[in-house]
């Protein structure tokens, strides 16, 4: 049975994604350690899951609400977005794939010029249909009401008609051993045709992501030729990385 101010704890983490110790202790106007015993006790019932002073929802079969990933780590997403658009050049080919993080991509390379962008992301085609300078093609498919995203097997049967210079993909869940991992089973089978044709592969994720789980495998670390987040806490992922000839781009340091 949860206590009232757990019950608000899990309110503001549906809303915004994760919950910081430091700014629950004051909202509540309490101790940090009451607040820590709150996060364990959610934590213990699987509700909570926790990352660097704080929490955030539990990993389980079901992803958080679009609004909240928009909302997590959103000055983390815009630093790294615009890292990833200082690797690709002009007149390049490209495949962005679903996501909050690849959405603030494509909006960081609306100042490119001669680019060809494959997305089986209606927000993303949204965010490049301004500029004259981005030939957008999108994938057919369903499309998931939730946040705009293309998945089943007539989205994989596009993708593979292209090979491209560059995909930008995201991922759910980071996990120690360097697999990448999501929730929706159709998202991922669009998303390895994306890496299997494309020739350099770039992977975006905030560090939330390797506080989180998430049932279904993308793919490994070794699979991707560049790793933009904005911080890496893991010494064994970094050695995976070193090890596997991924390049790491930390914008956080």
């Amino acid at each position: 049975m949860l206590s009232d101010r757990q019950n608000a704890i899990m309110e503001i983490a549906r809303s915004d994604g994760r919950v910081l110790v430091e700014a629950l202790a004051g909202r509540f106007a309490v101790s940090v350690q009451t607040i820590r015993k709150d996060l364990n006790d959610l934590c213990e019932a699987r509700l909570l899951s926790r990352m660097h002073g704080g929490a955030v929802l539990g990993a389980g079969a079901e992803n958080l609400d679009y609004d909240a990933r928009n909302a997590l780590a959103s000055s983390e997403k815009s630093a790294i977005a615009r890292a990833v658009s200082d690797l690709i050049p002009d007149r390049s080919s490209l495949f962005i794939n679903i996501g909050t993080t690849t959405e603030a991509v494509a909006r960081a390379l609306l100042g490119h010029s001669g680019l060809m962008v494959i997305t089986n992301n209606l927000n993303v085609a949204h965010a490049l249909r301004p500029s004259p300078e981005v030939e957008c093609i999108v994938a057919g498919g369903l499309i998931r009401r939730s946040d705009g995203g293309i998945v089943g097997e007539a989205a994989v049967d596009f993708i593979r008609q292209f090979k491209v210079d560059f995909a930008v993909i995201g991922a759910s869940a980071i996990d120690e051993d360097g697999s990448l991992l999501d929730f929706d089973y159709r998202e991922v089978r669009v998303a390895q045709a994306i890496i299997a044709n494309a020739r350099h592969v770039v992977l975006v994720a905030d560090s939330t992501k390797f506080e989180r789980s998430a049932p279904v495998r993308l793919a490994q670390l070794n699979q991707i030729g560049t790793f933009v987040t904005d911080h890496c806490p893991s010494d064994s992922l970094r050695d995976l990385c070193r090890a596997s000839g991924v390049r790491i781009i930390e914008t956080g340091r």
